[in-house]
This record gives structure tokens, C-alpha cells and sequence, in this order.
């Protein structure tokens, strides 16, 4: 029988971990220490394994079954959810790991041995003060035009011209990014 907000809410906590089954290979784990983990039960190539799908309440009764209905629809393309996960936790780590601040920091600090204090202690602020706050979090991959554009019409909707210029015109390996071309 599928469970109903109601049935989960009214447990009271447990001696031993306690399995709430919902269906489809999802269930509510009842912790003794009271909290409540989404769990979902597949087979994979012949061996058995659990998926976390979230923590209730935070992971309501409705989301935990759409997350459930994913991972199945993964299992029937042939895809294992759990190695799919893993993958896309992968590729989120790699793309920060090349965010647009760190690339520009390592790209900095090659800078430092051929700029004087003074120049460096420039293009690093002009880039933590303009650039760094609406773009620095951004991939590399996926910086273009879109993305540089507003960050320089914003400079001159606050009258930093020179600022917008400077950042369009950077040098090196930078300028690729601001340009269109």
C-alpha cells in the first residue's frame, strides 16, 4: 500500500532502522535516531543496490516518487542511476574546477612575474570587483557572448566605461573571452 504523508509523520522513533515501503523499490528508512532517509531498491546487472533520494522532510513524498520514477526510466534505457549519479557529480566537480574565476586566477598569478605590483593589484581587482560577481562562478565552456555582453552593459549602466573597455580588451589569453570574434 502506498504511503500517505500521514503514515509517514506518525511513526515514533525506533529501536533498530525501519523500512516504510512505498513501492516501485522505494521506501522511507526510520532511523533510532529519528531521522528519515528516501531510499530506492534496483537491480543492476544482476546485483542489488540502494539509491539515497533525499532526506524527508526536506524530500517530500511527492519528489521522492519523481525521483524514483527517474532512476526508473534510467534502469529501463540501461543506464545504472547510481553510476549515472556519480557521473553527473563528476562533471559538476570538473566544470567548477574550470569556472571562469579559477582559470582567471591561475591566469593571474602567471601574470604576477611580468606585471609590476602595481599593474597585478589592477587587473585583479578589475576582476574581482567586475568580473569575479556575475560571471566567476560560470564555466569556461560556457562563457560566449551571451554571457559577457550584460556583465559589460552593466559596467556602463554604472558609468565604468573604462572598466568595460578594459575587460573586453583584456590581454592574453582572456581577450578570446570578451570578444565576439
Amino acid at each position: 500500500m502506498p504511503l500517505t504523508d500521514a503514515a509517514i509523520k506518525k511513526p515514533k522513533p525506533v529501536d533498530k532502522p525501519t523500512k516504510l515501503a512505498d513501492g516501485g523499490g522505494l521506501y522511507l528508512l526510520l532511523n533510532p535516531n529519528g531521522s528519515r532517509w528516501w531510499r530506492f531498491d534496483y537491480r543492476f546487472d544482476g546485483k542489488r543496490k540502494t539509491l539515497s533520494m533525499g532526506v524527508y522532510p526536506d524530500t517530500s513524498l511527492k519528489l521522492a516518487r519523481e525521483k524514483r520514477d527517474d532512476a526508473r526510466r534510467l534502469l529501463a534505457a540501461g543506464t545504472d542511476p547510481g553510476a549515472q549519479r556519480r557521473s553527473n557529480k563528476a562533471a559538476g566537480i570538473d566544470r567548477a574546477a574550470n569556472s571562469f574565476e579559477v582559470v582567471a586566477r591561475e591566469w593571474l598569478e602567471l601574470k604576477r612575474r611580468e606585471w609590476t605590483k602595481l599593474q597585478f593589484e589592477k587587473e585583479r581587482d578589475r576582476l574581482q570587483n567586475h568580473a569575479f560577481p556575475r560571471i566567476g562562478h560560470l564555466a569556461i565552456a560556457d562563457l560566449g557572448v551571451t554571457e559577457i555582453r550584460p556583465l559589460l552593459e552593466h559596467l556602463v549602466k554604472r558609468s565604468h566605461i573604462e572598466q568595460a573597455h578594459r575587460l573586453r580588451h583584456h590581454p592574453s589569453c582572456l581577450k578570446s573571452l570578451f570578444t565576439e570574434g
